[in-house]
């Protein structure tokens, strides 16, 4: 079967991609509002173009019910640790630490990984 834009050139294909994201996105946002203003959720922060990127990449990579949303600011002390600021979205790669702790969590942030607090994070 033939792809219904097999015969584009690549950069009218790429442009039809990421019209179709943005559209996407749009949609998510506008879903998201719809949510929010049913069950507003205290402390819940509008994220950037950029971070709304970095959720998306995370959900492709990891599905949606690995992400957290970190509470408070968080400044990594150990190494190994991940400084991040209230509102960022993570996902969870592993529920405790390399000695097996589980008040510490293995997170990805989009792109750098590393510990966090475990208390410091509640299902986005």
């Amino acid at each position: 079967p033939q792809l219904p834009h097999g015969h584009m050139a690549l950069p009218s294909f790429w442009k039809v991609v990421e019209d179709s994201l943005q559209q996407s996105g749009a949609q998510l946002r506008a879903f998201c509002q719809a949510f929010e203003t049913v069950a507003p959720s205290p402390g819940t922060q509008a994220l950037t173009p950029a971070e709304e990127r970095k959720v998306l990449s995370l959900v492709s990579k990891h599905g949606p019910d690995k992400l957290y949303q970190v509470t408070s600011n968080i400044s990594g002390s150990r190494e190994l640790d991940l400084t991040l600021l209230r509102g960022q979205i993570v996902a969870l790669l592993q529920s405790s630490d390399t000695k097996g702790n589980t008040s510490r969590w293995l997170v990805d942030a989009g792109g750098p990984r590393g510990f966090v607090p475990a208390a410091k994070l509640r299902p986005y």
